[in-house]
């Protein structure tokens, strides 16, 4: 049998060595520590944000002209879920798989007669229409006066002369079901951020 020689020469750890790989060793499980709980709250923050952009604050971005001169394509507006929407609110609502953005003009039991220049009446009173850069009457094939139905709200576009909206029995009267929120804040293009009325 040989003789195996131990080899002596490395040298062992001293003291110092092993305080300092201890160190190293106790850093490595503090960071690796406050990674994991930096990325659990990132997850956690990024889940709150999608469930609260989706269920009480959808981001929405407008598409086309119905609702120039207020809205216009391209703007990027949050809404707000609710109920109890207002004559002049403009809401999102579902429409054939797509959204849609229109103005409150009357309620369920509300009259709403629209005269050939495009002035608007409802229940015999003419509707004060600021928003409205020019009035026309637009694709109406609907009979007027016309009385908004149960539950169902009478929605228009602000630009009257391009907007299909309630005045055309392809859309309709809108449910409150079908309403996605009630916009109220555009927040892109940045130089045009406001409240949206």
């Amino acid at each position: 049998m040989k003789n195996r020689n131990l080899d002596l020469s490395e040298e062992t750890p001293n003291v110092a060595q092993l305080e300092a790989e201890l160190k190293r060793v106790k850093y490595h499980g503090r960071y690796t520590a406050l990674m994991r709980s930096t990325i659990y709250a990132l997850i956690t923050v990024a889940a709150a944000a999608v469930l609260v952009a989706t269920l009480l604050l959808p981001v929405l971005r407008i598409y086309g002209n119905s609702m120039t001169p207020t809205l216009w394509d391209g703007n990027i507006v949050v809404s707000l879920q609710g109920a109890g929407f207002q004559e002049g609110d403009i809401v999102a609502f579902y429409y054939n798989n797509k959204i849609l953005v229109k103005r409150v003009i009357a309620r369920a039991g509300d009259w709403v007669d629209i005269k050939d220049d495009g002035t608007v009446y409802v229940n015999g009173e003419e509707l004060e229409e600021p928003y409205v850069a020019e009035k026309a009457l637009g694709e109406c094939n609907i009979d007027l006066p016309y009385q908004v139905p149960d539950k169902k709200f009478f929605l228009m576009g602000d630009h009257r002369s391009v907007s299909i909206d309630s005045r055309n029995t392809s859309v309709g009267c809108v449910g409150e079901d079908q309403i996605v929120g009630k916009l109220f804040f555009c927040i892109w293009p940045l130089g045009d951020i406001h409240v949206i009325r």
